[in-house]
């Protein structure tokens, strides 16, 4: 009988530290959910200060750790420095002892110098994990998770992977006649300009898929009695472009004139949409072929 009660006095004195254990976790994941919230959102980077975090906070990187409340500071002002619209949100927190794993989202549009990239005017959004420590009930250590690459993506400095094949596909669909699905691959503002010296250029700038099919596509229709692209050979470029070098093959129907004229074309993307587009071409071969 004496041990049931020994027993069951241990138990009792354990439980306050169990709830103690869990509180300080729970206080944890609360401060540190609305200091992100401040900084990230408000735009309060003062709140990166010792309060918050510990004297020697570190942020773990592959390259170089940075160490310290200034220069943690600072890292973080590039972000609100180099973005605006900012929206951040921690999907789910949860932790155990002094260890808090947080999945986010990060939203917003380079509109500023971020770590010396000029704006873009691009919308980011990707996701994260960051993994925390926290040591007496302040921020100490981070390390993100995310697709850098995806990011840099996003901001035009790395060209999307998936350029080459939409390019392909839309000269596919152009050989195969099947014009509405090139129209689909352009963006509503696409800027669209033929070579200078072309009969066609006299529309330039050709703005909208609609534009290009009344001023470019119709004409051709309507001026060849076949008109095809050959020899198509497809570079990828940097800030999401793609350089086509290709040959025009075609026969006039007011002369029966044949064509075969060395081009290029100059593709830009955004979004895996075409929005820009610049040919260079023989122009003297597409004006002798003109010639009655």
């Amino acid at each position: 009988m004496k041990r049931s009660i020994l027993l069951f006095a241990v138990a009792l004195l354990s439980i306050p530290g169990l709830f103690a254990q869990k509180s300080d976790l729970e206080k944890n994941m609360i401060m540190y959910s609305q200091v992100w919230d401040d900084i990230m959102n408000k735009g309060q980077i003062d709140q990166i200060n010792s309060m918050n975090f510990d004297e020697n906070i570190t942020m773990v990187s592959s390259s170089e750790n940075i160490v310290g409340i200034e220069a943690f500071k600072a890292y973080y002002q590039n972000f609100l420095t180099g973005f605006s619209d900012i929206r951040f949100h921690a999907y789910d927190i949860f932790g155990q002892d002094d260890k808090i794993v947080k999945h986010w989202k990060f939203k917003g549009t380079h509109s500023g110098n971020f770590f010396g990239i000029p704006a873009t005017g691009r919308l980011v959004d990707i996701e994260g994990v960051t993994l925390v420590k926290m040591k007496n009930g302040k921020i100490a250590q981070e390390q993100d998770f995310f697709d850098n690459m995806e990011f840099m993506q996003q901001l035009g400095l790395l060209s999307n992977p998936e350029n080459l094949s939409i390019v392909d596909n839309i000269y596919k669909a152009f050989a195969a006649g099947d014009i509405p699905t090139v129209l689909a691959g352009m963006d509503e503002g696409i800027i669209w300009n033929e070579a200078e010296g072309n009969d066609y250029a006299d529309g330039n700038p050709y703005i909208g898929p609609d534009a290009v099919l009344k001023g470019v596509f119709t004409r051709l229709g309507e001026d060849y009695e076949y008109f095809k692209l050959v020899d198509i050979h497809l570079h990828e470029m940097s800030k999401d472009q793609v350089l086509a070098t290709l040959r025009y093959n075609g026969k006039l129907k007011k002369n029966g004139k044949l064509l075969d004229a060395q081009v290029a074309h100059l593709w830009t993307l955004k979004d895996k949409k075409l929005i820009g587009f610049q040919q260079y071409a023989d122009t003297r071969q597409l004006a002798e072929a003109n010639i009655d």
